[in-house]
């Protein structure tokens, strides 16, 4: 930032004591140093306020990067939804106006009777209940 060498700060010594004063030297030294010292507070708290804001700008930017994606799988997600519910709709349709028409009954029909009876012959017989006598 300056571009001050040691011979120069030698020069600027040297001049202030001649001004100054040997005697009045040490107090504005203290008070040279103080003022130094809160200057470059001043200036490191400015960075990190910087620092953080360009943070801050980052993650908003992030944040709405995530909404954003957040957004379009909704949206995705519900245009499937929609489709699928078409679709249920149809099949159930379509599956209602077949059960109506009496072809799809005859042709059902023997076959479910023929799984029944292939159900009905793999299964236990049951055995009977005795009948307890009433007193």
């Amino acid at each position: 930032m300056f571009d001050v060498g040691f011979s120069e700060l030698i020069v600027i010594a040297m001049v202030a004591l001649v001004v100054i004063g040997p005697e009045r030297m040490p107090g504005v030294a203290r008070t040279v140093g103080a003022l130094v010292g809160r200057a470059q507070r001043y200036v490191n708290q400015l960075k990190a306020d910087i620092r953080s804001e360009v943070d801050l700008d980052e993650f908003k930017r992030i944040k709405s990067t995530f909404y954003d994606a957040a957004k379009s799988i909704e949206q995705s997600v519900s245009q499937a939804r929609d489709e699928l519910d078409a679709t249920a709709e149809s099949i159930n349709q379509s599956i209602a106006v077949q059960s109506e028409t009496p072809a799809a009954v005859a042709v059902e029909t023997p076959n479910a009777r023929a799984q029944m009876d292939l159900w009905m012959d793999s299964t236990p017989a049951a055995a009977p209940a005795a009948a307890t006598p009433r007193t």
